[in-house]
């Protein structure tokens, strides 16, 4: 991919050029990103996202089977994050805490 294809699937995604923004632009984009995630979870109603996390933490719990897999419990505990604010202290803290691991490498 060459510099002007990749800034111009950039800007078709977040709607603005890349580059543009200077100091802060992560934390917008970062903003955006979650605002987006949450307008786009919220819009079904909480007894359905509720049942679908529980769904699929019950399908990770029987990962051993042939159609489940593993990967279903986490996804599960991300889905009823949003609606249980314990599990979302639980997101929210390995959130930080990879953040912080992930800067602490970038700065090496």
């Amino acid at each position: 991919m060459t510099g002007g294809r990749v800034s111009g699937i950039f800007a078709a995604v977040t709607g603005r050029k890349a580059g543009s923004g200077g100091v802060g632009q992560g934390k917008a984009m970062a903003k955006d990103y979650y605002q987006r995630i949450r307008h786009s979870v919220r819009r079904y109603p909480r007894w359905l996202r509720l049942g679908v996390g529980v769904l699929l933490l019950f399908g990770g719990i029987l990962g051993f089977l042939p159609i489940v897999g593993f990967w279903m419990f986490p996804l599960g505990l991300l889905v009823l994050s949003y609606d249980l604010p314990t599990v979302r202290r639980w997101r929210r803290r390995l959130e930080v805490r990879w953040l912080r691991r992930w800067r602490a490498r970038r700065d090496r």
